[in-house]
């Protein structure tokens, strides 16, 4: 079984009796009913747009009467001080763990015998995230294998206070509960799917030729279609507009894209 230590993964804690019903209120998805499984969720600002994700779990071993978050480890400092502005009078605390368990990810049937593992919830290929066990490996095989699945990794792909949602395939991947109650920036993203408003995707793409930088501009005929985001030998994500997404090609500084659809993405049938 492939695996490999995630050091760029951080944790943080939310303690209390009250921790499942104060992120509730938070987060696009639910958070009630985790059980031994796991949630992809993201937290939102105000007006509806990305500020992290997170996948999270209950893990009684490593944090007993505590929800964890398994977040980039940059943005644990930032997603403690933003949820503690919402405690009020709910009993909870919120601790950043990330020096105090180590993530590590695993892809195949089981996970390795012996550790603490839940499956990740996005796609059934995407494997199992291990924690308290330091696995053996190269992060960058995981980074290539989340990149040839077509998953999004959080700084590196969406852009804070500027994505949508659904443009980095939260429905698709379970990332949202449509039929929970309220939660910060809920209005913005049903508007945005029952509207049919979305205009661009987060879209993996076959790279060509030397790796973009993010940010580098993607051209359909000489015109700007969308901006190059992560990408490791030869797989890659763009965000692209809806009409450039199943284009055979595209420009993007010295390569040249093949935008490859996966097979969990949904997209709006084109105009005959």
């Amino acid at each position: 079984m492939p695996t490999a230590p995630l050091p760029d993964r951080g944790l943080v804690e939310i303690a209390g009796p009250d921790r499942a019903s104060f992120l509730q209120g938070l987060v696009s998805n639910d958070v009630t009913a985790l059980g031994t499984g796991m949630a992809w969720a993201a937290l939102l600002s105000p007006q509806g747009k990305w500020i992290s994700d997170f996948l999270v779990f209950e893990g009684p071993e490593l944090a007993p009467e505590a929800i964890l978050l398994d977040l980039p480890r940059e943005d644990a400092p930032m997603v403690v001080e933003r949820l503690s502005r919402f405690r009020l009078r709910s009993k909870v605390t919120l601790t950043d763990r990330s020096g105090d368990i180590s993530v590590s990810a695993a892809w195949g049937e089981e996970p390795p015998l012996g550790s603490f593992a839940r499956r990740d919830p996005r796609l059934e290929g995407a494997g199992w995230r291990v924690y308290g066990t330091a696995l053996p490996g190269d992060p960058g095989d995981y980074d290539r294998h989340r990149l040839e699945l077509g998953l999004p990794d959080g700084v590196r792909d969406l852009d804070r206070d500027k994505t949508v949602l659904l443009e980095a395939g939260f429905d698709e991947l379970h990332g949202i509960a449509w039929d929970k109650g309220c939660y910060m920036g809920q209005e913005l993203t049903a508007r945005t799917r029952y509207r049919g408003l979305l205009k661009r995707r987060l879209v993996r793409v076959m790279v060509e030729g030397p790796v973009p930088p993010r940010d580098t501009p993607v051209t359909l005929d000489g015109a700007p279609v969308g901006e190059m985001r992560s990408a490791r030998n030869g797989f890659g994500l763009a965000l692209l507009r809806l009409e450039a997404a199943r284009a055979p090609s595209l420009a993007c500084g010295e390569a040249v894209l093949r935008p490859a659809i996966p097979e969990w993405m949904r997209l709006p049938v084109p105009a005959a």
